[in-house]
């Protein structure tokens, strides 16, 4: 075993999560995944995974490996493109993780885009709406819609993602329009818990923020159940923009307290703090830029 092919199997086996996946991934055996990784621990002296019948966790050291690891297979893989003169042909899997709503309604069609431009680049998409660490998972870059917390991740923001209340037009002609935040508590509220503090609805009333508590019969962790109980007439929602403008559009859905300002809390493309960035993770995040500006297709005007 050569120590690069050592390297990739190991970091294949974190990311699969498994020796059996790690080797239906790599098209070998998983007699032989196993016994690469036993041949590159000897060669480090030291232990990268503890094994237990049911699962892979990695050693503090094998943590701290596999992130210098990943870097050198990225480095790896450049040169050989370089030498075979195929750095403007960028390859390699793509791994993915993102929101569940948004990966499904928005990212999907643009990564079918993407690989119709990259015929050399494959992608594995996770879809989870849990922040996942992405040394830890193998994960190349993650889309994140939330205000960021410090980390040693680099964020790109890629686009808006304006919340707006929204509710059918049938919902307002039976229990009428709210005209200040307080209202709500007059209404039944539709109630995403994927937002952080999802039963208390941040608004700008003149230059203060200020925090409604809600309530409401149906709580969700999901845009797209929002989004089909506020057209249904179920209650007043607080939804991202792209979740909901094609119903604005076409009067299935109707912004509420439009002169209070919510959220925005951004689109936002984050991967680790590498030297050389993976050729493969900057054109997909540079091709992301490109498909969501100046101003994506969710972002049309919203007025009533």
């Amino acid at each position: 075993m050569d120590t690069i092919t050592g390297m990739k199997t190991f970091v294949n086996v974190v990311a699969a999560g498994s020796f059996t996946a790690a080797a239906q991934r790599s098209n070998m055996s998983t007699a032989l995944v196993s016994k690469y990784i036993g041949q590159l621990e000897e060669r480090l002296g030291a232990r990268l995974l503890n094994r237990t019948t049911r699962s892979l966790v990695l050693t503090e050291i094998g943590t701290s490996y596999l992130e210098r690891c990943t870097q050198v297979i990225d480095d790896f893989d450049e040169l050989e493109a370089a030498v075979h003169n195929k750095r403007s042909s960028p390859s390699g899997n793509l791994i993915i993780s993102a929101p569940v709503s948004f990966g499904e309604m928005h990212l999907t069609a643009a990564i079918a885009r993407f690989l119709a431009h990259y015929p050399d680049i494959s992608v594995d998409l996770r879809l989870t709406d849990r922040f996942v660490n992405l040394i830890d998972e193998g994960v190349d870059l993650a889309i994140r819609i939330s205000e960021l917390a410090d980390s040693s991740l680099i964020a790109r923001r890629l686009a808006p993602a304006r919340i707006v209340a929204c509710a059918a037009p049938s919902y307002l002609e039976q229990h009428g329009l709210p005209v200040h935040p307080h209202d709500l508590v007059n209404h039944n509220c539709i109630v995403d818990s994927n937002f952080h503090g999802f039963d208390e609805w941040p608004f700008k009333v003149g230059k203060k923020r200020i925090s409604v508590k809600i309530s409401g019969r149906f709580s969700v962790n999901s845009a797209q159940s929002s989004r089909a109980m506020i057209v249904a007439g179920a209650g007043i929602g607080l939804i991202p923009t792209y979740a909901i403008s094609e119903d604005i559009i076409e009067h299935n859905a109707v912004v509420v307290l439009e002169d209070f300002e919510t959220l925005d809390p951004g689109i936002y493309a984050l991967y680790p703090h590498n030297r050389h960035l993976a050729t493969k993770v900057r054109v997909f995040v540079d091709f992301l830029v490109e498909e969501f500006s100046p101003q994506p297709v969710w972002e049309p005007p919203v007025k009533n």
